[in-house]
């Protein structure tokens, strides 16, 4: 397990309604990570990387490294980030609600998150906006997002209108 290694829940208040989570969530964090990638729908952000700021908080179950100070029982933030750069270099979605849910996916999926809070931002979107964006939480019991919903609403109607 080469996962968390700071804990700060009074910067997530609401972790303790998080329903079928451990009893005990420790917090890894990252703030105000600020990458550069291409996103958006304006035909002005297809080409040129803007600057996107990132906020994550990782929770898993009591961290292992509070007791043995081992970097392999912890969330290693250092490859969190490294992860997030060639992420932020390769992906081919326009909507930040799209980069945010890969952002979450590879989280659980890499890091063995069980909860995740994502907020991303275009903080150079507007000249009278401070910043845009968008926050998620997902956690690794949820089902998956990979168009299931989409795929369940067509499917219902399917054979009712006659040939």
């Amino acid at each position: 397990m080469d996962r968390i290694d700071t804990v700060r829940l009074a910067a997530f208040p609401d972790i303790a309604d998080a329903g079928a989570l451990p009893e005990r969530m420790d917090i890894v964090f990252i703030e105000n990570f600020t990458g550069q990638t291409v996103i958006g729908i304006d035909s002005s952000e297809l080409h040129v990387p803007q600057p996107v700021r990132m906020n994550l908080a990782i929770g898993v179950p009591a961290i292992r490294a509070c007791t043995t100070d081992r970097i392999e029982d912890t969330i290693n933030y250092a490859a969190v980030r490294d992860a997030l750069l060639d992420l932020f270099a390769s992906h081919r979605v326009r909507l930040l609600e799209a980069l945010a849910e890969n952002i979450a996916q590879l989280l659980i999926a890499d890091f063995g998150a069980h909860w995740v809070r994502v907020s991303l931002a275009k903080p150079a979107k507007f000249d009278d906006v401070a910043a845009v964006g968008v926050q998620i939480e997902r956690r690794r019991s949820d089902p998956p997002t990979n168009g299931v919903g989409v795929v369940s609403y067509a499917s219902l109607g399917e054979g009712l209108i006659p040939n």
